[in-house]
């Protein structure tokens, strides 16, 4: 244990105060022991960020000290101030350093400087950025918590995510070729999902802030199709009318054939005064249809969305891809992996992104376990022209997926399941004889895990199409050819 009187330590605040052993020593105990005794002692139990505090007010200091504890708080700050070399990126788009320590809005081969907080840095200063670094293209980039990769440069977010892509298969062994990405372009989301508040002079709507249930308005949202963005009156209307002053609505606006189709969660009750005012804002904002909590409000017109040449009506939030371009891509990388098959499964079909498309040259059958989403999907085949049989199945294939015996006439089977794979389908198809596979996916890791099982079951991963439908974000599709193997 060290002891040192005020002199001691006057002095060697005045002389050495650039000794951080020093410092860091001296402030777990805080000030007012200067003040209250001839002798202190100095320990090493802990260290601090802030004075202590006597009495919940700040202790008496000697003028004298004053000054010295000011120069020593701010060097002190500067101290606790780190630099780091950013290694990698996550799957979550932020850059990692070694610890590891995650750093938002950095690039490998970035250097920087921050305060590390429970392993992450949300504030770093930039100290020697990456060649791939560039000027984010929407004005709401820093606050809005919509995009994470648009300081990036479209070269370097495309070689990432094909790097996801590949980096989960190698840690199965997996080593296909890998072509693309094909990659959306700007203002091209035809879905968004508001968030809006009511507030003392009106509302407010847009996407959440960063890291936070903050609103924050995004006018100029570079992701979202123009017709969109045009939404945000109505969604900043739609609290005035119906949220409660501590609640949040979420709008999803989808761009559809008639116009904007407009689904609402978390709003009052629908009571009678609702009824009446939410009829008079489609009718006043000219949408198609408005849906309150699952129940319709109004239907003007169909929200229409094309699969093929079919017409489909898709129930309010049904899934639809994020993109007009990205769904063409992945349609037609389907198409080309199925081609010659005169019988196709379509399982998770949704509401018949593939297999209405499909029956242009094919028998489908559609196994949805949604029974909406196959009614709004079978409507559509009924409607069109010129297609072969499609038929629907409601069906849910996590629990109940088809059997070997169920799958023996198909001659190539699309597969679309959710973020969690289709474990359990692909089990099936693996003990199954069909001879190629279509695999559609939202999650690099869960498929290969089942590409994995494929593989050590007599298929071959021929190869895979990377698609890029959420553009400046770290989200990922893919669509895989599988052949089996003689």
């Amino acid at each position: 244990m060290m002891r040192l009187t005020i002199c001691q330590t006057r002095a060697r605040l005045s002389g050495q105060i650039g000794d951080l052993a020093f410092l860091r020593d001296f402030w777990p105990l805080g000030f007012h022991g200067l003040c209250s005794a001839t002798h202190m002692p100095f320990g090493h139990s802990q260290a601090a960020s802030s004075l202590t505090m006597v009495g919940g007010t700040p202790a008496a200091v000697p003028r004298s000290f004053r000054k010295h504890s000011t120069s020593a708080l701010h060097q002190g700050k500067t101290a606790l101030m780190q630099r780091f070399f950013i290694e990698r990126l996550g799957h979550q788009g932020d850059g990692i350093a070694k610890g590891p320590v995650y750093v938002p809005g950095t690039l490998p081969g970035e250097e920087i400087e921050g305060q590390a907080t429970a392993g992450v840095i949300t504030t770093p200063k930039i100290v020697t950025p990456s060649d791939d670094r560039v000027r984010p293209p929407c004005s709401h980039a820093k606050a809005c918590g919509g995009c994470q990769l648009q300081h990036a440069s479209d070269s370097f977010v495309s070689h990432w995510k094909v790097e996801v892509v590949r980096n989960a298969l190698s840690a199965h062994g997996l080593t296909p070729s890998i072509d693309g990405p094909v990659t959306s372009e700007p203002r091209s989301r035809r879905r968004a999902s508001f968030s809006a508040r009511r507030t003392k002079k009106g509302a407010l709507a847009g996407f959440h802030q960063k890291r936070s249930d903050i609103v924050v308005s995004v006018p100029n949202c570079q992701l979202v199709h123009p017709q969109i963005a045009t939404a945000l009156p109505l969604v900043e209307q739609l609290a005035i009318t119906s949220a409660s002053r501590k609640g949040e609505l979420s709008v999803l606006v989808t761009r559809s054939e008639g116009g904007l189709d407009v689904s609402v969660t978390g709003g009052k009750p629908l009571n009678d005064e609702l009824r009446q005012a939410l009829p008079e804002l489609a009718n006043a904002y000219d949408l198609p249809r408005l849906t309150w909590d699952g129940e319709t409000v109004a239907l003007r017109h169909p929200p229409a969305q094309r699969f093929g040449p079919a017409r489909v009506v898709p129930p309010a939030g049904a899934f639809l891809q994020a993109t007009e371009e990205g769904q063409r891509a992945l349609q037609d990388a389907v198409s080309r992996i199925t081609k010659g098959a005169a019988r196709i499964a379509d399982l998770f079909a949704g509401c018949g992104t593939f297999a209405l498309p499909l029956a242009q040259g094919a028998e489908v059958h559609a196994v949805e376990g949604d029974r909406h989403m196959l009614r709004a999907l079978d409507q559509g085949w009924r409607q069109a022209q010129g297609l072969k049989r499609v038929t629907t199945e409601t069906r849910d294939l996590f629990r109940t997926p088809l059997l070997p015996d169920e799958l023996r006439s198909f001659g190539a089977v699309v597969i679309d399941p959710p973020r969690a794979g289709a474990q359990a389908q692909v089990a099936e198809i693996a003990r199954s004889e069909v001879p190629r596979i279509a695999y559609v996916s939202c999650n690099p890791v869960t498929f290969a895990r089942d590409a994995a099982h494929l593989q050590a079951n007599g298929f071959d991963l021929r190869g895979i199409v990377v698609i890029d439908q959420f553009r400046w974000s770290t989200h990922v599709e893919l669509v895989a050819e599988f052949i089996r193997q003689d």
